[in-house]
């Protein structure tokens, strides 16, 4: 037997599969399920319009169709928006997360610098001992004050 296989497009429409085909490509023989879920969804009569594009776009044009074709099935109603729509969802909640922690990190850069300013206030002081009893008060009073939040990033 020196004949190759059909292509899945042409052996699912009992076709005889030229050796310019234009579905071969996108259909190999050894990938059936590929052809059979799309030719489920949109049919093979729109599966074929994918000559009309150009040839740098017809393979993405497959991936798109064997992709919203697998996601009609599992959601016939919504397809693949639905998942367009629940990574949207995700990216706001991210956007959001980013958000409170950039506010986070501000807060957290002008609570160092009031006590980077309170230091360098007491380095000032003339007596050591006044420096160190002032420092342990000064701190514990500017840190009840502003209350100081502690989050793993």
């Amino acid at each position: 037997m020196g004949s190759e296989l059909p292509c899945a497009a042409c052996r699912l429409l009992h076709r005889k599969c030229s050796p310019d085909c234009i579905l071969a490509p996108y259909f190999p023989a050894d990938q059936p399920n590929k052809f059979v879920i799309v030719h489920k969804v949109f049919g093979a009569s729109n599966v074929a319009k994918i000559q009309i594009l150009a040839d740098a776009t017809r393979e993405d044009a497959v991936k798109s169709l064997v992709y919203e074709a697998n996601a009609r099935l599992r959601d016939p109603i919504y397809g693949c928006t639905s998942t367009i729509s629940y990574l949207q969802r995700c990216i706001q909640q991210l956007q959001s997360q980013l958000k409170s922690t950039q506010d986070q990190v501000i807060e957290s850069q002008e609570q160092n610098n009031l006590l980077l300013q309170v230091y360098k206030e007491m380095s000032r002081t003339d007596s050591s001992s006044m420096n160190s009893s002032f420092i342990s008060t000064t701190v514990y009073q500017t840190a009840s004050m502003e209350s100081c939040h502690i989050y793993n990033i």
